[in-house]
């Protein structure tokens, strides 16, 4: 997660974010690895700092790092995380931002920051853990600095699968999520990722309705596929 790679990460995940021909986006690791996190060798240099003192160019590196997940939570479309292999520290939590996560038989996660003397919570991990796996499960992960291999993670519900398949299987669920209606994709992948911040079911209940009434009254997607039913056919949304 050096800087020289991170900040044109987060520039590439917002120009595709405004890609209006990209439906699903899948993010993969080059090599053997998904992201082994921070580099310990050269973390390449954060820009704009000129004058600054050390605790607040920390803090802009932080900032930086973070606008990365957001970047993943923001895009417009559905995101899955191709998990090939180590996903540590910085790069477990690249994995939680993603809509979806499917891991290859070798993959495997780690909380590394406790190992090395900090704290395992960076890059929203604290959040997004316990809320995808549950709270002890995440407190143990977490406390314990251990890895969690790709068949317990399939377990515990962190991946929604592990597969010695992986792009195949990325693949074959981005193209079925793709024959679905653009908004409705899009305003289920927001109203997800609301209900983890939404104080109360009231009040989220009434947030989901509005999506759903938007859809059903703006488009004809829902005439279209009473029809393709009727006719034995895929149904061909034109939102």
């Amino acid at each position: 997660m050096a800087f020289d790679v991170m900040i044109p990460f987060r520039d590439a995940l917002r120009e595709v974010s405004n890609d209006n021909d990209a439906r699903v986006v899948v993010v993969t690791g080059a090599g053997h690895g998904f992201c082994s996190g921070a580099d310990h060798e050269d973390a390449g240099m954060v820009p704009n700092i000129d004058g600054l003192t050390v605790p607040t160019i920390a803090l802009r590196a932080m900032e930086l790092l973070d606008d990365v997940i957001m970047a993943i939570r923001k895009m417009h479309q559905p995101v899955i995380a191709a998990v090939n292999g180590a996903a540590i520290g910085g790069g477990f939590c690249l994995a939680l931002a993603c809509d979806v996560r499917i891991a290859a038989d070798a993959a495997y996660f780690r909380a590394a920051g406790i190992n090395n003397g900090l704290t395992a919570a960076e890059l929203g991990l604290s959040f997004l853990l316990p809320r995808a796996i549950g709270s002890s499960r995440a407190f143990e992960i977490m406390l314990s600095g251990r890895d969690v291999q790709a068949d317990e993670a399939e377990r515990i519900g962190l991946v929604s699968k592990s597969t010695p398949d992986l792009l195949d299987e990325c693949y074959a669920l981005a193209e079925r999520i793709t024959a679905f209606s653009r908004p409705g994709t899009e305003l289920t992948k927001r109203m997800l990722w609301s209900s983890l911040d939404a104080g109360s079911l009231a009040s989220h209940i009434d947030h989901e309705g509005v999506a759903q009434l938007f859809v059903r009254l703006t488009t004809q997607n829902f005439e279209e596929a009473v029809r393709a039913r009727k006719e034995k056919r895929p149904p061909v949304f034109r939102d």
